[in-house]
């Protein structure tokens, strides 16, 4: 007979902790800002971060224990408290931020009370990140920033924002970029939503107009925001290999049940495709489980560009799948409106979630830039052929 081993001091504290904060503060009667507040104050929102920085110095991979008894009471997935402030922005803000700034920002980011966005992409730089064109002049004790981004998601419920922008146009494109914070109602800043297929717009343009920002809002030295970028995307990765779906859950789940609800419509070929699917389910999740172990111990390996890749793919014939199952019943949809409340319910789910499944292969970076990320650094296999190296950034052609 086998026993469990003894829990840790650590894992002790940590189920302690949390235990008592959702019975002082029951998440169904607790407004949210107030519960996410206390859960912050406990160390419990990232607990592997300092004390008094929304951490209790414990190992990282007692988050999951912290969250699943949050949520087994009733409370929310934090992560969707303030998506991208929690999964991309924190850890940056942790490791650039002094701690008068950390406390600052870090509370009113758990609670979910300032959101966060992220001005990187650009029309002319988006799968080429490092090719931005958005300019960061230094003037007295800030910068004045000109220029435009495209696809922030959520810029416009945001309040702040990290951008990243060109100070050094003389040297090559990954050598003249500084990295900076940006409070969304500074003067200057405007924000145009993006209508999508699904009728939302939840992806924005950003113009920027002579905004000044003090240099006490820049993260790294300058010149060396390509550096901290890359930070703030491996946070990006780490966060989607945290978020595992369980077994037959997800995109796979909505084909599953479209395919009970129909046995009408069932054929040999779509049998055989939806085995499939599911297997590719499987795999996906068997690889995120690898990426969320190792993720746990600080390391971030390359199981998470995997999982982009294979995820979005999916995720996008899956819904196919489900929309070749319904036949013309696929063409209807029941709602477009731009207060639509969400993709996940109502009559025509289905149909707007295949919809939204188009941009899976965009957003977070192209499938074309995940196959590269593998092939370059998984794979070992010789660089893509790069004419811009080392030129000055002025003078590539444009």
């Amino acid at each position: 007979m086998t026993t469990a081993p003894p829990a840790t001091t650590s894992e002790t504290l940590v189920e302690e902790t949390a235990r008592r904060v959702v019975a002082e503060h029951p998440p169904a009667t607790t407004p949210l800002p107030e519960l996410m507040g206390a859960w912050y104050d406990a160390g419990l929102t990232w607990v592997h971060f300092p004390l008094g920085l929304g951490g209790l110095d414990a190992p990282r991979s007692l988050q999951p224990l912290a969250n699943r008894i949050l949520r087994e009471a009733g409370g929310p997935e934090p992560r969707t408290v303030n998506t991208i402030g929690y999964g991309i922005v924190a850890g940056t803000i942790r490791r650039y931020a002094d701690t008068a700034l950390a406390a600052r920002l870090l509370r009113p980011l758990a609670t979910g009370e300032e959101k966060w966005c992220q001005l990187f992409s650009e029309p002319g730089a988006g799968s080429d990140l490092a090719g931005l064109a958005t300019r960061a002049v230094r003037e007295g004790d800030g910068w004045r920033i000109n220029g435009q981004k495209v696809w922030n998601s959520l810029a416009h419920l945001s309040r702040w924002a990290v951008l990243l922008a060109r100070t050094d146009p003389d040297l090559p494109k990954h050598k003249g970029l500084t990295y900076f914070i940006v409070d969304m109602q500074t003067p200057g800043i405007e924000v145009r939503p993006l209508r999508q297929l699904t009728g939302r717009a939840s992806f924005n343009e950003v113009f920027l107009d002579d905004v000044f920002i003090p240099d006490s809002q820049r993260f790294g030295e300058v010149g060396e925001g390509w550096i901290v970028a890359n930070s703030t995307l491996g946070d990006e990765r780490t966060s989607l290999g945290d978020r595992v779906a369980a077994r037959g859950s997800g995109a796979i789940a909505d084909a599953l049940a479209l395919w009970a609800a129909h046995p009408e419509r069932h054929t040999p070929v779509l049998r055989e495709r939806l085995v499939r699917l599911w297997v590719r389910a499987e795999s996906q999740r068997l690889t995120g489980n690898r990426a969320r172990v190792a993720a746990t111990k600080g390391v971030i390996g390359p199981e998470s560009a995997i999982i982009k890749l294979l995820n979005s793919e999916l995720t996008q014939h899956v819904y196919e799948f489900c929309i070749e199952l319904l036949g013309p019943e696929a063409t209807l949809i029941d709602t477009y409106s731009l207060d639509a409340p969400d993709d996940e319910s109502g009559p025509t789910a289905i149909q707007r979630k295949y919809l939204r499944s188009r941009a899976t292969t965009l957003e977070g970076g192209t499938s074309e830039i995940m196959r590269n990320v593998i092939g370059e650094r998984v794979l070992k296999l010789p660089q893509e052929l790069r004419a811009d190296k080392g030129i000055p950034w002025k003078d590539i052609p444009r």
